[in-house]
């Protein structure tokens, strides 16, 4: 359990059989009556997001989310395997599961899976990847890094805006977290 004079951002915990994280918090204590916190929460599992009141010292059941690292190991039909770095245990996760970030995802990719019990809630990929350009348009001489962008098909699919001297076959680092070309590798 803990306590809503606790929350802070990014807490976890338990209302009406789901998980919510704390967006925001404001501890209100106004000149009469008694104090309150305003908190914005967001569903792990649906990504809605909703506004609650708690009184102060209220406590609600926190939630114990596991992380474990686990290997993308291959794709079977709609069904991506992982494999568990401790265990080497198998499991398999759907594209809902994972999240818009499986456009990075590559074999071999260690990712943290993240779970509450048995139910899988997300996973988080590195905060960056190094892929290669599979189709892009021909850099000319001349092109310089400031002089603008172009879309860059990658080997998993995803497609990211790179400078216009990068050219087809090269390998690049993605910021997986805003889908931004970083560097050439």
């Amino acid at each position: 359990m803990i306590s809503s004079n606790d929350f802070r951002p990014g807490v976890s915990i338990v209302l009406d059989g789901s998980v919510w994280r704390v967006l925001e918090f404001l501890h209100v204590k106004p000149g009469k009556g008694s104090a309150f916190v305003r908190t914005k929460l967001k569903n792990v599992q649906s990504g809605s997001v909703m506004e609650k009141t708690f009184r102060a010292g209220e406590t609600v059941p926190q939630a114990t989310l596991e992380k474990s690292t686990m290997q993308h190991t291959y794709k079977e039909g709609d069904e991506f395997v992982f494999m568990d770095m401790e265990t080497y245990e198998e499991g398999r996760l759907t594209r809902e599961q994972i999240g818009d970030r499986v456009k990075y995802l590559k074999e071999g990719m260690e990712a943290e899976v993240i779970k509450w019990g048995d139910q899988v809630l997300g996973v988080e990929l590195p905060k960056s990847v190094v892929l290669e350009i599979v189709q892009t348009d021909p850099g000319l001489k001349g092109d310089t890094a400031t002089g603008g962008s172009k879309p860059a098909t990658l080997e998993t699919g995803a497609v990211v805006m790179v400078p216009l001297f990068i050219s087809q076959g090269e390998r690049i680092k993605v910021d997986t977290q805003e889908d931004k070309y970083i560097s050439r590798e």
